[in-house]
């Protein structure tokens, strides 16, 4: 690749960096979720004071909160991709860059970039919240599992954003994809999971849960956080590229 193809990948990522950092309800989201975080963190340790918390027990403590939070990554998602359709902002974004289907990858690569760090930072605030409240009945807490955890949670988290970006470029209307995307993973997947117990793991929502949080207690018919990242991953993947299919080959 020539160093000015290298520049030109550069010029447009930091390009879709600055159309979402410059988003004021991106930031407005990202905040509001992190103090959610900490408020959720703070009611479920509160609860979880009753008892002696071992290790395992803090982390499912400091990360109840997920179900929650992933609210706001989806509207982080469904705002990265929709924006740009308000006030007819895409016919410029494809002036600029006539090459669609690379132009939506490094948006994707962009929201990804601001996606993880921020990720990290909420779910490790209500793990650290938790630990630092519970210290005192908490057994040896081992650092390995702890940053396994994370990075679990921050890989559910980031996949669940570009999830909805991808869903939000195929409806390209705010509103119809958070009413498709929230319905789904609070309305529609806690319901199916009783009525198709078999495969609800292969959920996007239920594989990712094993990502960070396996459960121990549910028998041996559940994934590994490998099995549970690839599938994860796998509905990502399915997608972005039918996203980018569509936006190839639509008029904007």
């Amino acid at each position: 690749m020539s160093v000015s193809s290298n520049r030109k990948i550069t010029q447009i990522l930091g390009a879709e960096l600055d159309k979402l950092v410059t988003l004021p309800w991106i930031w407005l989201t990202l905040m509001g979720t992190f103090i959610l975080n900490l408020v959720l963190a703070a009611a479920f340790t509160s609860t979880g004071l009753q008892g002696a918390a071992g290790t395992q027990s803090i982390l499912n403590i400091g990360l109840a909160s997920m179900g929650y939070l992933q609210a706001g990554f989806i509207i982080l998602g469904v705002l990265a991709t929709c924006s740009e359709y308000t006030g007819g902002q895409i016919r410029t974004t494809l002036t600029t860059i006539p090459w669609r289907g690379f132009q939506l990858s490094t948006k994707y690569l962009a929201l990804a970039i601001i996606a993880i760090p921020v990720a990290f930072i909420i779910t490790a605030s209500g793990v650290l919240y938790t630990f630092m409240m519970m210290r005192d009945t908490a057994v040896g807490i081992e650092i390995d599992t702890v940053i396994k955890t994370l990075v679990g949670a921050t890989g559910y988290l980031t996949l669940t954003t570009l999830l909805s970006a991808a869903i939000g470029g195929l409806l390209r209307r705010t509103t119809p994809a958070l009413v498709v995307l929230l319905g789904y993973y609070f309305t529609v997947s806690p319901l199916t999971r009783d009525f198709l117990p078999s495969i609800k793991k292969y959920f996007p929502d239920r594989a990712g849960y094993y990502m960070y949080m396996p459960p121990s207690t549910e028998g041996i018919n559940v994934l590994s956080p490998m099995q549970g990242t690839g599938i994860l991953m796998l509905w990502t993947l399915i997608f972005i590229t039918v996203a980018i299919v569509f936006y190839c080959k639509r008029d904007a």
